[in-house]
């Protein structure tokens, strides 16, 4: 296996080199160090060493407590950067969740509590000497996930290790070995205890790092994942998960919109209603109320329209449907009706057929998106956009409260059927009391 980009950048070398100057013993560890024998170009490298928390404080002019109690300090290179230096430790006593550590390990036993062999390399920075106790290298060739030592061990140590080794497999392309798998499905039932805070952090990272999510989400539910974590998803169609893989946009950091758009997607069935499990699963996941609510209007807005029958639409059915769906949705909308359209079309038709039959939809989508466009800056389709307000009806002898409330509504039904109806004079003919 070729190393191209092995070396670590040259900030870290200098920070090994401080270390050992001093006396301690400085290794690169972790994902940079897989990364780099995958031959995927990274700039996040970690720092494992026999300093303890203190002594490393003390040796540079710039640092963080990341995490004392667990050995983790800050250090900020010359570019004002922040690299984590961690003392080689063992775990005393852990939960599934937490871990009671304790310092003064070998490089050998720091790697031995780490999780898969492919994180269980070392690399000296300069000498670009390789520690592999647990044949992670050879993983990596037969590119397998396994985890170091026992299964079993690994997975009740932290239990969000049956996520994480899910998500590597997908992001890499690789198999489960078969003993790490049955300790994931062992796992399973115990996933309660995780924070949903960490589960969320996970399912973000499928969706930022997996090339195709569908894959990812299929093994976490075949592993009785979802059923422990996610349960309105367990039973969810496999077009939910495909979706996703048109959606989703590996290697670049999701923005939130695009965070919200792909958690919708998996909730969402076009035409039909969603219920309370949306927002009650992202309440439960712990997504801010901003990207909860976006996600639900997406939900709402699609399952308003049916894929790709709907994609026809127009007048004044296609300003109801704008209407429902608000003016700001509907660049996400587009997309999210794009993604579950093809999948509904490549399910229909032959595989020969998939890639005309993704195309139409994909043109039918943005015919229809423009049209929505259109329709939404021009026609009036909120009651904001109506002709007259509340001081017109009243004055038109409208009462305030209820009945004013279902005046409007029905003003603004009448001129989304007909936006010539918009006037002053049409409205408040329409509106006073018979």
């Amino acid at each position: 296996m070729t190393t191209p980009r092995l070396a670590p950048p040259a900030a870290i070398k200098e920070i090994c080199r401080t270390l050992e100057t001093a006396g301690h013993e400085a290794w690169c560890v972790g994902g940079a160090v897989r990364d780099a024998l995958l031959g995927i170009e990274t700039l996040d490298w970690d720092i494992a060493t026999s300093a303890h928390p203190e002594q490393v404080q003390k040796l540079f002019k710039r640092t963080v407590p990341v995490g004392l109690k667990f050995g983790t300090v800050g250090v900020l290179d010359r570019a004002g950067v922040l690299h984590e230096v961690t003392t080689f430790r063992h775990d005393v006593e852990t939960d599934g969740r937490h871990a009671i550590v304790k310092f003064g390990a070998s490089l050998e036993e720091d790697l031995a509590r780490r999780d898969f062999t492919m994180n269980a390399i070392a690399v000296h920075a300069e000498r670009l000497e390789v520690r592999d106790p647990f044949h992670g290298r050879a993983d990596l060739e037969k590119r397998v996930v396994r985890c170091v030592g026992d299964a079993r061990e690994r997975m009740r140590e932290d239990r969000l290790r049956a996520l994480r080794a899910i998500r590597f497999a997908g992001r890499f392309g690789f198999a489960i070995e078969a003993a790490t798998w049955d300790a994931i499905r062992e796992s399973a039932p115990h996933l309660g205890r995780l924070s949903m805070e960490r589960v969320k952090q996970e399912l973000e990272k499928v969706m930022e790092q997996v090339a195709r999510p569908s894959e990812t989400l299929e093994r976490y539910r075949d592993a009785g994942i979802l059923a422990s974590l996610v349960p309105s998803l367990a039973d969810a169609p496999r077009a939910r998960f495909a979706a996703v893989d048109h959606l989703a946009v590996p290697g670049m950091k999701g923005r939130p919109n695009r965070r919200a758009i792909r958690l919708a997607a998996l909730f969402v069935e076009p035409g039909k209603a969603p219920g309370r499990d949306l927002e009650r699963t992202l309440k439960a996941l712990k997504y801010s109320n901003v990207e909860a609510r976006e996600a639900v209007a997406l939900a709402a807005g699609a399952a308003a329209l049916a894929v790709p029958v709907d994609l026809a639409l127009d007048g004044a059915a296609l300003r109801r449907a704008v209407a429902r769906i608000g003016r700001l949705e509907l660049p996400a909308l587009a997309r999210l009706l794009w993604a579950h359209g093809a999948v509904a079309l490549a399910e229909r038709g032959a595989d020969a057929a998939v890639a005309p039959a993704t195309r139409q939809v994909r043109v039918a989508a943005i015919a229809l998106y423009r049209r929505a466009t259109r329709s939404a800056w021009r026609d009036p389709i909120t009651l904001g956009d109506l002709a007259v307000d509340g001081d017109d009806l009243r004055s038109a002898g409208v009462p305030a409260g209820r009945e004013m409330g279902e005046t409007l509504a029905r003003l603004l039904e009448a001129v989304l059927e007909d936006p010539t109806r918009n006037t002053r004079e049409a409205l408040l003919a329409l509106a006073r009391p018979r």
